[in-house]
């Protein structure tokens, strides 16, 4: 098992650079830094290359995720919008595997945040959906690529909102790069139990996303952390675990996060460092085999 973070924790937009915080996340002691994936496509070829180099120096792994937007979304009703969901798909996990990744997770089947001011056909969604991520999946595994497809809250997505849908819509999907993920913050919303939850992705839980009920790091909530930590020991899993915390207000990330406060207690950057590394120490104790 390996433990990584998110690096929008830092930042106010999805498309700040990650590569300033390669060397931080490894000298906070992390194994992994997740990055917005699809940001990768308007950097030059030297960048992504010089990502990658400051990865390996540092003994760091790269995870990804993606919400990818209206435009280029594999589920919409209109075949023009999926094919250039498509095109965008095939661009960025090529971009992706240049600098070693092989998880890329999120809303990869729709799109993010969802706009509920429009109608909403869950079942045509679903169905456009896994017609998209079927298609996409052999394109990815060409890479050495998995797509790891989370299960959301109702608030973000109407298509996978349980465990229980996402491992119904990967075995429908029937790849073996094809996965599901979970997120402990959209957990406490949708699922009767955490440990029932873990227990039902099982063998197909490819990624695993950490935050508090309140999106502060794991243990500055009130998640039943040695519960979710007994279930994935239970199962298993031996892949990564990301935290993903959001405690600034403002920018892009904000407003589609939702934060309306300051949930650092007006941290600087050197106590939103220390807060990750002790968050990182609990996560290690309540969930490492």
């Amino acid at each position: 098992m390996k433990f990584g973070i998110y690096y929008s924790y830092w930042e106010q937009e999805w498309s700040a650079d990650c590569l300033r915080y390669v060397e931080k996340v490894a000298k906070l002691g992390f194994d992994v830094i997740e990055i917005a994936a699809h940001h990768l496509n308007s950097y030059s070829p030297a960048h992504i290359a010089e990502i990658g180099r400051a990865a390996k120096a540092n003994g760091i792994a790269i995870t990804s995720g993606l919400g990818p937007s209206p435009q280029r979304n594999l589920s919409s009703a209109d075949p023009e919008i999926r094919k250039a969901g498509r095109a965008f798909f095939e661009e960025t996990l090529t971009n992706l595997a240049k600098i070693d990744v092989h998880i890329i997770g999120g809303a990869l089947h729709s799109y993010w945040p969802i706009d509920y001011s429009k109608p909403v056909d869950k079942a045509g969604d679903r169905a456009r959906g896994l017609e998209g991520i079927a298609g996409l999946a052999d394109f990815a595994a060409d890479l050495g690529i998995d797509l790891c497809l989370e299960v959301l809250n109702r608030f973000e997505n109407h298509v996978l909102n349980t465990a229980e849908e996402g491992v119904a819509f990967v075995r429908e999907v029937g790849k073996p790069n094809v996965k599901v993920m979970l997120d402990t913050f959209h957990m406490n919303i949708e699922e009767d139990s955490f440990a029932g939850a873990i227990r039902t992705a099982g063998p197909l839980l490819g990624h695993f996303h950490t935050g508090e009920n309140n999106r502060r790091v794991p243990g500055k909530g009130n998640l039943p952390w040695h519960e979710i930590g007994a279930a994935l020991r239970e199962i298993g899993y031996d892949r990564a675990v990301v935290m993903e915390p959001f405690v600034k207000m403002g920018g892009g990330i904000g407003n589609d996060i939702k934060v309306w406060r300051d949930l650092s207690d007006n941290a600087d950057e050197a106590q939103l460092d220390e807060a990750a590394r002790r968050s990182l120490e609990f996560s290690r104790f309540v969930m490492a085999p």
